[in-house]
């Protein structure tokens, strides 16, 4: 697909997987590619909470961040198809996964666990990774969620070497293999 080219969105794409995949890095860089708006879900939850996920997570607990997600994410499914950004654990949850599976369409951003490492483990914002050996807390996290990421409906392979532009353009080639999601004009 050419950079002239022009799309209609059909569908929501949510963007899943784990920390460090480039959820909202490739996100921001598709909405902007298809003129539609993108939000990404943590930062509306911290907006509504007037707080850090860091903080929430320390106050109220990762099961009230959790529904606060759902409720996010069912607001942004509910309105025009545009581009969203999910945390980590968002797709976790059946709920959530049926809201995107009816509203929009789950795509996997899977980056290997060497990748994820050298993208996360400088950053002190991940409260999961908050323990004494993040990188073991990272791998655990990797295999116990990858089984379910693989549940989206599209599946993208992460190159480590990719640019931003060059991954957002494989998002819009696989997008555009499905017309109910992506259509090309």
């Amino acid at each position: 697909m050419s950079e002239g080219q022009h799309y209609q969105l059909k569908r929501t794409v949510v963007f899943v997987g784990m920390m460090g995949s480039g959820k909202t890095a490739i996100g921001r860089a598709l909405a902007l590619r298809l003129g539609v708006p993108f939000v990404d879900s943590d930062t509306a939850i911290e907006e509504a909470a007037a707080a850090t996920i860091p903080e929430i997570f320390a106050h109220d607990g990762e099961s009230f961040f959790r529904k606060r997600e759902a409720e996010v994410l069912e607001r942004l499914l509910s309105g025009p198809p545009g581009v969203v950004s999910t945390g980590g654990g968002a797709f976790l949850a059946a709920g959530n996964r049926d809201m995107i599976v009816e509203h929009g369409v789950g795509v996997w951003l899977d980056a290997s666990l060497e990748t994820l490492w050298e993208r996360v483990r400088h950053k002190d914002t991940r409260p999961l990774l908050r323990t004494a050996d993040p990188k073991a807390t990272l791998t655990q996290i990797f295999h116990d969620r990858s089984p379910i990421y693989a549940l989206a409906g599209l599946h993208i392979s992460i190159d480590a070497e990719a640019s931003i532009p060059e991954t957002t353009q494989s998002v819009i080639d696989r997008l555009a293999t499905r017309p109910d999601i992506l259509e090309t004009t």
